[in-house]
């Protein structure tokens, strides 16, 4: 199993069928939380939706288009982070990524997108990153913000959020930006 160690406290695991049990687990506490701002969550009903999910990640890391890692803070899995597909043709990506509430606040995320976006600059080469956050998801837009992406603008009424549309915000940062 592929593991990055970021520090002695946050850790980026490849998923695998070993995290079945704990990524359910994970989304069963946080389903309201994480309903407010994520379309996917009523699809994950069963153990064997998690399973699901973890075969089209390690498809993807098979077909070079990406990968998915868990999340792991002080041992406990606390969320999930990877790049959605790789355009290798216009060399770029973008970065998807939740966290349980109950590790909000700790900088998890900005030191997990840090190492996703230094690997995708320095070890892929690719030329930009991108991000997408719910216009009102605040938390989430204060990790690009604070690692110095560009705000590129609103998409109005992108994504359909079980009943109602929601805007994206579109953060980008080119590789001569960030190294």
């Amino acid at each position: 199993m592929f593991k990055y160690v970021i520090d002695e406290d946050l850790e980026l695991k490849l998923l695998d069928n070993s995290h079945i049990e704990e990524q359910f687990a994970l989304t069963q506490r946080n389903r309201s939380y994480l309903k407010q701002w994520l379309p996917w969550v009523d699809g994950i009903k069963s153990f064997e939706d998690v399973a699901k999910f973890i075969k089209k990640t390690k498809k993807q890391f098979v077909d070079n288009d990406g990968f998915q890692c868990g999340i792991w803070y002080k041992g406990r899995m606390a969320g999930i982070i990877g790049y959605h597909n790789i355009d290798w043709t216009n060399k770029s990506t973008s970065i998807g990524y939740w966290l349980g509430e109950e590790f909000q606040n700790k900088g998890i995320m900005i030191r997990d997108c840090k190492v996703l976006v230094d690997y995708a600059v320095k070890e892929l080469g690719l030329n930009r990153v991108e991000i997408r956050c719910a216009e009102k998801n605040l938390k989430s837009r204060h990790i690009p913000e604070k690692l110095g992406f560009k705000n590129e603008g609103t998409l109005r009424n992108v994504e359909w959020l079980y009943d109602h549309y929601v805007s994206h915000v579109v953060y980008g940062i080119l590789k001569d930006e960030w190294i």
